[in-house]
Formats: structure tokens, C-alpha cells, sequence
């Protein structure tokens, strides 16, 4: 491809992701990565320090990058469950959302990102009806600032096994929920293709009218196999399932679906992380290499 990536896309990493916090300190990570003028965008998390968290909010005053808000990890690393079938489960989920969407707006993101949580076959249609009621809820004070929501595609019965899901089931999400909230989207991740046991073309194609932002990244789907499930490791890992190849394939299909948008170019961020005494820098500096490659195999 001849044109830069940049013309078409915001680039982004996850900043939890790329430098994990046992290893990193956030105000660092950030420093880091807001030097790096690769990067247009940066995708951030809670902080549960108000010090650095001032400290960043003002590095990213100065970046000119585009600041994403996450909230898996408020999930994920709680237990919460927003389309949990007891309400007052349900409700403590949808709390710490709402919680989220402050501190996005503190620090300068117009959306915030989230996934379902866990689900059981018995009750999946309950789920599925108290997985609306937190969304529309969230979008409802999200839209009162001004502000968007994005719901990430998971895999359903591998890793995190979330209730959204196979690219079918959350089509029909995103149209019951656009149907109520026009500030509503979905977040898709190559990395999670694999785990889905879908391809590229059939989740892009199925999403394509709801799609407001992506993640690229890698899997390990064969079992017994280091890293396996849902944990992100980098390109060519070994036995992973994305590579070059898969990457490029990625980008025919976005191009051909009408995804390149220089006007209004959407966030692509990378959710690399390194895995055991891999070094998160190096890590960051060969996923740029992998979409270098493939962007410049694309063809025009």
C-alpha cells in the first residue's frame, strides 16, 4: 500500500497490555509510549492512584493522541458480571461502567469499552436481557457527556467464555441496542477470531454496520500448547494462529469492506503483551515490524 497506515487509521496499543503492571509503572508506560509518535492513539484503564493518574491526564493534554478508555479490567479482574442473572450482581457491574465513563471523561476519552461477562445455556436468554439493561444504561450517561460505548467481541466458551460471542449473536445485540442507543457500538479483535473459531471475512461481514473500533493481536487455539486461550501473546508465537499472512488478510478484508476512512479514520490498536520474561518494549517493536510487512504487502 502506498499510502501510510496513518491516512486510514488512528494507531493505538493498550497501555496495560503492552507494559503489564507487575512489570511496568503506568506513568512510564505512558511517557513511553506518548513519545512514540507511531502511535495516534493510546488505550488506557483504571487507576487506582489519583496522583499518577493526574500525572498522566496531563501527559496526554500534551500528546495530541487520541485517548480510548478500557473497562475490561474493572470486569475481569472483579468478577463483575453485567449481564449477571442475580440484579444485584448485575447492578455492582453496572456501576463500576458508570464509574468508568467519569474517569474516561477525566482523562480525555470520548468512549469507553467494556465486555459481557460469563454466561450459562440455562439462562442465556435471561443474560442476554440483563446484558440490555446495563448497556442502555451506560450508553444513556455516556451520551449525557457527550461520550460513546463499545462493547468488545469475546470468545464464548474457550477463555473468557462472555455471553457476546460469537459475531451472530452479537449482530443481533448491536441491532437491539442501536434500535435504543445511537451511541452504541462494537469493538472486534483479530486475536479473538481464532478463539470464536471464525474467520476474518464472516466476523467483518456480520459486524460490518455496528463495527466503531478494532484491536489486532495474536492467540493460541491448540490445547495443551503455551498460551493457550485468550492471552494475546505476540506475533509468531509458537503454534499461535496469527501471523503476517493473517494480518494482511485483515486488512484486504477492512479495505474491502469500506473500512479505509481518511476523513474519519477509525482506532486500530495493537493488544500485544509480553508473555513471561519477554521484554514488553521488544514485544511492541516487532508488532510494528509484522504491520509494517503486511500493510506494505496490501495491494493498492
Amino acid at each position: 500500500m502506498k499510502d501510510s497506515i496513518h491516512k486510514y487509521f488512528q494507531i493505538g496499543t493498550i497501555q496495560w497490555m503492552s507494559h503489564p503492571p507487575v512489570s511496568y509503572d503506568v506513568v512510564d508506560s505512558v511517557k513511553a509510549i506518548a513519545c512514540d509518535d507511531f502511535f495516534d492513539a493510546i488505550e488506557i484503564g483504571q487507576f487506582k492512584d489519583s496522583a499518577k493518574r493526574e500525572k498522566v491526564k496531563k501527559m496526554l493534554e500534551q500528546a495530541h493522541m487520541k485517548v480510548c478508555y478500557g473497562a475490561q479490567p474493572r470486569l475481569l479482574g472483579t468478577g463483575l458480571n453485567p449481564n449477571d442473572t442475580d440484579e444485584e450482581g448485575r447492578k455492582k457491574a453496572e456501576a463500576t461502567l458508570l464509574e468508568a465513563v467519569d474517569e474516561a471523561e477525566y482523562l480525555g476519552a470520548k468512549a469507553i469499552a467494556f465486555l459481557a461477562g460469563k454466561w450459562q445455556e440455562e439462562t442465556k436468554e435471561l443474560a442476554y436481557q440483563q446484558l440490555l439493561k446495563t448497556t442502555k444504561t451506560v450508553c444513556d450517561y455516556a451520551a449525557s457527556k457527550g461520550m460513546s460505548v463499545n462493547l468488545e467481541v469475546f470468545d464464548f466458551n474457550m477463555d473468557k467464555a462472555a455471553l457476546i460471542g460469537p459475531a451472530p449473536l452479537a449482530a443481533r445485540f448491536a441491532a437491539d441496542m442501536r434500535t435504543i442507543c445511537s451511541n452504541f457500538g462494537l469493538l472486534v479483535d483479530l486475536s479473538h477470531f481464532p478463539t470464536t473459531y471464525e474467520t476474518t471475512r464472516f466476523v467483518i461481514r456480520t459486524l460490518r454496520p455496528y463495527i466503531t473500533h478494532f484491536h489486532i493481536g495474536n492467540a493460541v487455539v491448540e490445547q495443551g500448547c503455551e498460551a493457550y486461550g485468550d492471552q494475546h501473546p505476540r506475533f509468531g508465537f509458537p503454534r499461535s494462529a496469527n501471523d503476517t499472512p493473517e494480518l494482511l488478510d485483515f486488512f484486504q478484508v477492512l479495505k474491502e469492506e469500506g473500512f479505509f476512512n481518511a476523513q474519519n479514520p477509525y482506532t486500530l490498536s495493537f493488544e500485544v503483551k509480553p508473555w513471561k520474561g519477554e521484554d514488553g518494549d521488544i514485544v511492541l517493536a516487532g508488532t510494528k515490524r509484522v504491520i509494517n510487512r503486511a500493510w506494505a504487502m496490501l495491494e493498492d
